[in-house]
């Protein structure tokens, strides 16, 4: 095994007990089909694949890659693409190579079209619950439902995601805002039909009880702007920095930029006052010193992108490195 002090750095790294009990607690709670765990959050399939053992068969991507990737990996059970294409022949030979079940978000004529022309066979009605991002109007659901079903589709029922409530860290704010757009989607539902209603996210995992399958993907790793509305979970993934320079009052970090997430703000790094990153750098008051070759690890603010910007994560015990897993569904 590896020590973790020996990897090059900047290094993912994931505390494997922690990970295991993130998965184990929500696998609890949300058991089987309840949960549809979003991968766009690790872009790991073997992290996919412990979510598929633990008993949800269902995934959720954001991409066509995250699709593909998952289906060649023989977890292609019931992939839902939760976002909107203009062009789903990728997807309709997904399903044809792979023997998978693929679905995908439509919220207009042209996407359910696009659906329909790419050989796509079922759909979920994408509703506009709040967020300004994708969905159609609750009242214009049923039409495009309609209009799916007509072309061969099958319709199995609606989503929404309640994306807005993510920026409200008080408990009872975010509830209401949920239920509210949850009345949203249930209002859809009854027009479109199916029986599937999939929404949510890990901020609102035990809030949002409308739902039949809810989309949550932040809590096998967390980061630390949800653990506060999530505190069942806790931060699993950090990124492993050497100290490259120390100067009177300030160290310097070789994790910048190009290996954080950084739209949720600054990384946090234990005993120590982060004031700002640069490309490749952190810049941060260490409060008892640091020395040239020190190891620090920097909790991300926001786990999506962080992934994204590395190549593997490494799973760790008690220092060591006991295995190491490729991101494979980067990219597009």
């Amino acid at each position: 095994m590896t020590p973790v002090s020996e990897l090059w750095t900047p290094a993912l790294v994931v505390d494997a007990d922690v990970l295991e009990a993130n998965l184990t607690t929500m696998s609890s709670a949300l058991p089987g089909p309840r949960l549809r765990p979003h991968v766009k959050a690790h872009k790991c399939s073997a992290l996919a694949r412990r979510q598929v053992e633990l008993g949800h068969p269902g995934l959720t991507c954001a991409t066509v890659r995250e699709v593909e990737r998952l289906a060649a990996a023989g977890l292609g059970a019931d992939l839902l693409l939760a976002n909107e294409v203009v062009d789903a022949r990728r997807l309709g030979v997904v399903g044809d190579r792979y023997g998978a079940r693929v679905t995908v978000a439509v919220d207009s004529e042209e996407t359910v079209r696009a659906a329909a022309g790419g050989g796509v066979r079922e759909v979920l009605v994408d509703v506009d619950v709040g967020l300004p991002r994708c969905g159609c109007r609750p009242e214009e659901a049923g039409r495009l439902a309609d209009l799916a079903r007509s072309l061969g589709l099958t319709v199995r029922g609606v989503m929404g995601y309640e994306g807005q409530v993510t920026v409200m860290p008080e408990r009872l704010e975010r509830a209401a805002a949920v239920e509210k757009a949850m009345g949203l989607l249930l209002q859809a539902a009854g027009d479109v039909g199916g029986d599937v209603v999939s929404a949510g996210a890990t901020v609102t995992w035990d809030l949002n009880t409308w739902a039949t399958e809810i989309q949550a993907g932040s809590y096998a790793l967390m980061d630390t702007t949800f653990t506060p509305m999530a505190p069942a979970f806790r931060p699993a993934l950090w990124v492993e920095a050497t100290v490259i320079s120390v100067a009177p009052g300030w160290a310097v970090a070789d994790c910048g930029l190009k290996a954080l997430g950084m739209d949720h703000g600054n990384p946090t790094i234990e005993g120590a006052n982060v004031l700002f990153c640069s490309d490749e750098h952190i810049t941060f008051v260490p409060e008892d010193g640091a020395r040239v070759g020190d190891r620090v690890q920097v909790w991300p603010a926001h786990i999506d992108p962080t992934v994204a910007y590395h190549e593997r994560l490494h799973l760790a015990r008690a220092g060591e490195v006991i295995d190491v897993w490729d991101l494979d569904l980067r990219g597009w």
